[in-house]
């Protein structure tokens, strides 16, 4: 049976976990206090999958839009389009917080922002307030945290999904909601270290080089938890 959702969307750090290195993906040795009720958009592969099982193991309750019907062992499924309202509205009713981890779509332009637009009306209709969503380094005012040649690089090879990431980001930003957004950089699909950095825009240092899906759903997971990271958008590296 469905756990009672938390209108907070707090999850306080878990025991027992890889501690990361920077104070916003920082677990800590606390005991849970509670359970939330997360709904992800995106979640039948990818980072959102990584984070589905991670926060089922951790005893939290998890449902998963997937417009093919498949979801990690475990979590509630809500078959359809995460454009559809309808969808969305049933997936996140009684969430106590929503990820988005939507990837492109071919030969649709804007997939990104346009699931992000559909879930963020949808939260505000059912009223659930936490989100994070997962964008991409490079995106906003991010390339500032990347060597000057990478930045370029991407600028240049990247240009549409970057695009799509900006108006996602500004979606969100636009948002009156408790929001976070996550902006690794290159993605792999490799086992997680349990460490990464995570960085604003304001701190020192670049960030570069890739981040194993699995630590990016992890800082993902106990970013929910973390009130210091509401309104921050923070690039995040191995």
């Amino acid at each position: 049976m469905p756990r009672p959702a938390n209108p907070t969307g707090r999850v306080p750090a878990l025991p027992g976990t890889p501690a990361h290195e920077h104070r916003h993906c920082r677990r800590g040795g606390r005991d849970r206090e509670i359970d939330v009720n997360i709904t992800i958009i995106g979640g039948s592969k990818g980072t959102g999958a990584q984070l589905a099982t991670i926060a089922i193991d951790a005893d939290h309750d998890v449902t998963v839009v997937s417009r093919s019907g498949t979801a990690p062992a475990g979590a509630r499924i809500v078959a359809g389009d995460a454009t559809d309202a309808d969808v969305l509205r049933e997936a996140i009713a009684g969430a106590g917080a929503v990820v988005v981890t939507v990837g492109g779509a071919k030969g649709v332009e804007n997939q990104r922002a346009t699931v992000t637009k559909a879930v963020i009306a949808a939260m505000e209709d059912v009223g659930v307030r936490r989100l994070i969503v997962q964008s991409s380094l490079g995106a906003g005012d991010s390339g500032a945290q990347m060597p000057a040649p990478l930045r370029v690089l991407m600028n240049a090879v990247l240009a549409k999904p970057l695009a799509d990431h900006n108006a996602q980001e500004a979606a969100v930003f636009a948002s009156d909601l408790d929001w976070t957004v996550i902006r690794p950089t290159g993605l792999k699909d490799k086992p997680a270290t349990g460490t990464c950095r995570a960085l604003e825009v304001s701190d020192e240092g670049t960030l570069s080089g890739s981040i194993p899906r699995g630590d990016v759903a992890a800082c993902m997971l106990v970013s929910l938890g973390d009130d210091a990271t509401i309104g921050k958008a923070l690039g995040v590296s191995g």
